[in-house]
Order: structure tokens, then C-alpha cells, then sequence
């Protein structure tokens, strides 16, 4: 017979288990994007940038406590040609900018002309995840 007790243990216990194995793999609904930023927008530099993120937390890198596995913070890549080693941590430099203290926002200053941009969450090595949540690859005309 169960009990609410045993109920609620087998239930923790369940959450438990779903939280061991999918450590470090976000849920096919998490998604990343940006948020009033359209592909082939006129911008003038600089810019708010604004990140959204679906079905995932942020939480700056390093983060040492159990939330690590549910939450990344973001890098955006600028003007790359090709996506960095998704096995590696994500580089750092002018085009792989890094947000580690789980900032959500962030003014970008863009030499005129066309950029692309694109979000790439890392985890609290700056590793990608598996799969990796990637924001699809948007196109700015900067002025």
C-alpha cells in the first residue's frame, strides 16, 4: 500500500535519479535567443544586447554547488566563421566573448558594417553542453 510518505519518497527519489543522469544535458525544450534583436536588423553601435533563455537557469561559471547542472551562463560569438570545439571549453577572445558572471545583458560596440552574432550557453568550465544550446546565427548591420 502506498502512503503519501512513500509516495513522496519515491518521488524525491525519481527527482533525484532524472537529475544525476541528465546532469549537464539541458532539457529538448531549453532553447537560448535574443530578445528584440531580428535577424537583418540596422543597429547603431554600441547596443543592448538582451539574452533570453527558455527552460534553463543561468549561474555564473565556476559555480560549484548542484545548480551547475541546470544552469550555464552565456558567450556570445561574434563574426565566426565556424562554431568552436563543442568538446573544449569555449575560447576566449574578441569574437567568443564570455558573460561568467551570469549576466543576461550586455551593450556591444560593433565597427560599422554587417556582423553576425550568436549565443552559445557554457557550462561552469565554459564547456558546452551535450546537446549544446545554441541561438540561431542572426545577421546586424551596425552604424
Amino acid at each position: 500500500m502506498c502512503t503519501p510518505i512513500t509516495g513522496f519518497i519515491a518521488a524525491l527519489i525519481l527527482l533525484i535519479y532524472s537529475i544525476s543522469v541528465g546532469a549537464h544535458t539541458p532539457p529538448n525544450e531549453a532553447r537560448v535567443f535574443f530578445v528584440g534583436l531580428q535577424d537583418g536588423a540596422i543597429v547603431t553601435s554600441p547596443f543592448k544586447v538582451i539574452f533570453g533563455i527558455d527552460r534553463f537557469g543561468i549561474t555564473p561559471a565556476g559555480t560549484k554547488s548542484k545548480i551547475r547542472h541546470t544552469a550555464v551562463h552565456h558567450h556570445l560569438l561574434v563574426d565566426i566563421k565556424q562554431l568552436p570545439d563543442l568538446d573544449e571549453p569555449i575560447p576566449r577572445d574578441g569574437k567568443h566573448i564570455h558573460y561568467d558572471l551570469g549576466e543576461t545583458e550586455t551593450v556591444l560596440e560593433l565597427v560599422p558594417g554587417r556582423h553576425t552574432l550568436q549565443l552559445l550557453l557554457g557550462d561552469e568550465t565554459h564547456e558546452p553542453h551535450d546537446p549544446p544550446l545554441l541561438s540561431e546565427r542572426i545577421t546586424v548591420t551596425a552604424q
